[in-house]
């Protein structure tokens, strides 16, 4: 009886859904969800409905129906976070419904063009397109662009990047609904924009920007992390420059990885760089590469616009296992990832549902397609990595780089350290490969799936300090796996280290072995790509996360919480 109840009000909130959105705009059918319901890297589970809002508006009346029936709540823009954060789960207690936000993809430059107004699909690619104009950029500029990612996304996960000066994504400027302990439906309007007094005021008005010049408040609040350039530069101190759970980077929807329906936000663009110039460094001594670190952050006048970190095993990989990546950027466009690896997911669903198919049927056709292809990468980056382990992309702004050049070449005289200019070209592909090193080991796995029994992929923040910052694994742990892969934003000591693990060893016992180790080095985790499903919410973060939805309505289980109503079972 209590089931068929649940079921008949599970069909009376999806025809509400319906009248409010159009059925076109309520996905229930398990095809049509399965983009929306499986991670770009992790994560997937049931859904009741998938649900596509056009406007402001419209997002509040989808959530205040989806709070009156009780349902757990995913907020969903590009779903291109790699720890299953923006995906449902199994095991919850009620049904979830996904609320999946890019139609909301909205910008407004604000008249002083310094700032802007995202709203909850807006992605940073559409970001850098509407800023061109203004000859101003966003927080972050590489890798997550390239696939689409959510400016509210990165904003709630306090995402990093590769920008050196930028830090952590973050603003106290926000718009956002907020459920209160008696499990009420509040919309909060911090975006110090006078905007009205009703919700549907609030988001008629912002939606159709019918605001005067006059509304825009002069906000003391800070509209990105504006401490974080001095803090970078801190090298003796013993804790990271950034990390997920900081408690000075968590404030309402800064850091609240979905336990907040965020509608819009405002941010701080930034002054185009003139004149950049790429240096592409190798060392064979980690000491050599750590020199550079201290030496620029210490003594440069300017800091580097950024500096990414390529161990060789990855420069390798990347080559070969992200050159299907490379060449459809390079074909397609970046504007276009998005598309191509959401289609990718829904063939993946399709396959692997397949009794009588290979595993990663696709994976392997689009591998068998790129080595037909040669290699992608510049033959002088590529005989740079047969003479150097460690290499760095190291990118400096024009009026900077005759003082980089010269403390360049007083670490060279001392020391092991070569480097060369990179042209045009060989800029635009080292950066390409950077970015293709993120997928390049899912793919290796994917492809010799009979020898691989998965990935372990962690992001990993060491103190601002730490010397030996290159890992040494002891040969019991060295010995589960065929690669470990390292690569990562090299000046703020955030590495991204992805493990590839020997087939018939356990994953969740070798993450736990690294896990451990990286405790015993004081290193925080994650660093910018947040909990997820793969993590355990520390302390400070798992309380923030309470504070902000006491109910639980809003991505239970995130943090490896409770997924139960109240937290009933924590």
């Amino acid at each position: 009886m209590m089931q068929a109840k649940s079921e008949q009000n599970e069909q009376q909130l999806i025809q509400t859904l319906r009248d409010l959105l159009g059925s076109r705009n309520v996905l229930t059918g398990e095809r049509a969800m399965a983009a929306y319901c499986k991670g770009f890297r992790e994560g997937s589970g049931p859904a009741l409905a998938v649900l596509k809002p056009g406007t402001l508006l419209e997002q509040w009346q989808v959530l205040q129906a989806c709070v009156s029936a009780g349902v757990n709540i995913i907020m969903q823009a590009a779903n291109t976070g790699l720890t299953g954060g923006s995906t449902p789960t199994d095991g919850c207690d009620r049904s979830t419904v996904v609320i999946n936000t890019n139609r909301i993809d909205s910008i407004q430059v604000l008249p002083a063009f310094n700032q802007f107004i995202a709203f909850s699909g807006a992605t940073l690619y559409s970001l850098e397109q509407a800023l061109k104009p203004y000859q101003r950029v966003p927080h972050s500029v590489i890798g997550s662009s390239c696939i689409g990612a959510s400016i509210v996304g990165g904003v709630c996960n306090n995402s990093g990047g590769a920008l050196i000066e930028r830090g952590p994504a973050y603003t106290e400027l926000a718009l956002y609904a907020q459920i209160d302990a008696q499990g009420k439906l509040h919309l909060i309007n911090h975006l110090d924009i006078d905007l009205g007094d009703t919700p549907e005021e609030i988001l008629t008005r912002l939606q159709t920007r019918r605001y005067p010049d006059s509304a825009i408040g002069i906000s003391q609040k800070q509209a990105s992390d504006q401490e974080y350039a001095q803090w970078v530069r801190d090298t003796e101190s013993d804790t990271p420059a950034r990390y997920n759970a900081d408690p000075r980077r968590l404030h309402e929807a800064s850091g609240c990885a979905g336990k907040l329906a965020v509608f819009a936000v405002r941010l701080d663009s930034f002054a185009e760089n003139k004149g950049e110039q790429t240096f592409y460094l190798g060392a064979n001594s980690t000491e050599t590469l750590e020199l550079v670190r201290r030496t620029l952050l210490q003594e440069a006048t300017e800091l580097p616009v950024s500096a990414e970190y390529l161990h060789r095993h990855i420069f390798d990989i990347a080559d070969r296992y992200g050159r299907a990546t490379v060449l459809l950027i390079r074909a397609m466009g970046a504007n276009r990832m998005q598309g191509f690896f959401r289609f990718k997911r829904v063939l993946d669903g399709v396959f692997n549902r397949s009794r009588w198919l290979p595993r990663h049927l696709p994976d392997k056709m689009i591998q068998w397609i790129s080595n037909r292809f040669p290699s992608q990468t510049p033959m002088r980056l590529v005989n740079w990595n047969r003479r150097f382990e460690h290499q760095l992309i190291l990118t400096v702004k024009g009026h900077a780089v005759t003082q980089c050049l010269a403390l360049l070449e007083t670490i060279k005289q001392n020391s092991e350290l070569d480097f060369f200019v990179c042209t045009e070209a060989e800029t635009k592909r080292a950066y390409l490969l950077r970015f293709a090193a993120a997928g390049a080991a899912l793919q290796y796995a994917a492809v010799h799936d009979d020898q691989v029994e998965g990935i372990v992929a962690l992001d990993v923040a060491l103190k601002r300090n730490e010397l030996n910052w290159f890992e040494t694994l002891p040969a019991s742990l060295s010995n589960k796996l065929c690669l470990p892969l390292y690569y990562g934003h090299f000046f703020c000591h955030v590495f991204h280290q992805d493990y590839v693990v020997r087939k018939g060893e356990s994953l969740s016992d070798v993450k736990q072995e690294l896990l451990d180790l990286l405790d015993q080095r004081g290193a925080e985790y994650p660093a910018e790509h947040n909990v997820g499903h793969l993590y355990h919410a520390k302390p400070s973060l798992k309380e923030n996360y309470q504070k902000l939805d006491p109910t639980n309505t809003f991505n239970a289980g995130v943090g490896q919480m409770s997924k139960c109503k109240h937290y009933q079972d924590s």
